[in-house]
């Protein structure tokens, strides 16, 4: 994700932040999840990075950050994101991903891809009216593109301040 995107998004959320007492999102954080994989077993990462390194090479994937909504739905919001438009590219991988960690022992996904990128998290239900308010007054809801040309393995570890990601491997798409 460029700076670019990254201050389109850190200004969306520092807008809408007052409106809500929701838990947000460090932009930092702020990632396309293409295959969770949950709990891993640290001595057999190996077997993991493998897997992904034998993933087929791609073209670069153009992907535009738009759209705002709500998980599992507007009714019983528990996560607010924003969507994307992505070439078929997006979803090819994490279906590779999915097919090719399978192999090594990880379970499958039982949902369909829904790329995404997760601004706030809302535990007890909270009031949305002024959330919802200042959506419906934003300008525009296209908050920038670009192109990825590599995906990455995070390690997510949850701590009392949230989550907190590291970056273990880089995939280029054009490796073999």
């Amino acid at each position: 994700m460029t700076a670019e995107v990254k201050k389109s998004l850190s200004a969306l959320m520092g807008a809408l932040r007052p409106t809500a007492r929701l838990k947000w999102s460090p932009v930092e954080n702020l990632h396309i999840t293409t295959k969770f994989i949950g709990e891993w077993p640290e001595a057999r990462l190996g077997e993991l990075t493998a897997a992904l390194r034998n993933l087929p090479p791609r073209r670069p994937i153009h992907i535009a950050i738009q759209g705002l909504g709500w998980f599992p739905n507007p009714r019983a919001p528990r996560v607010f994101w924003t969507g994307m438009e992505a070439d078929a590219g997006l979803a090819e991988l994490a279906r590779e991903t999915d097919t090719a960690l399978a192999r090594v022992g990880v379970a499958p996904e039982k949902r369909a891809f829904s790329p995404h990128l997760t601004l706030a998290r809302i535990g007890d239900p909270v009031p949305l009216a002024r959330l919802l308010d200042a959506i419906s007054a934003l300008p525009s809801d296209q908050f920038g593109e670009f192109t990825a040309d590599r995906f990455y393995l995070y390690l997510s570890e949850l701590r009392p301040a949230g989550s907190v990601y590291t970056k273990l491997e880089e995939f280029s798409f054009a490796q073999s």
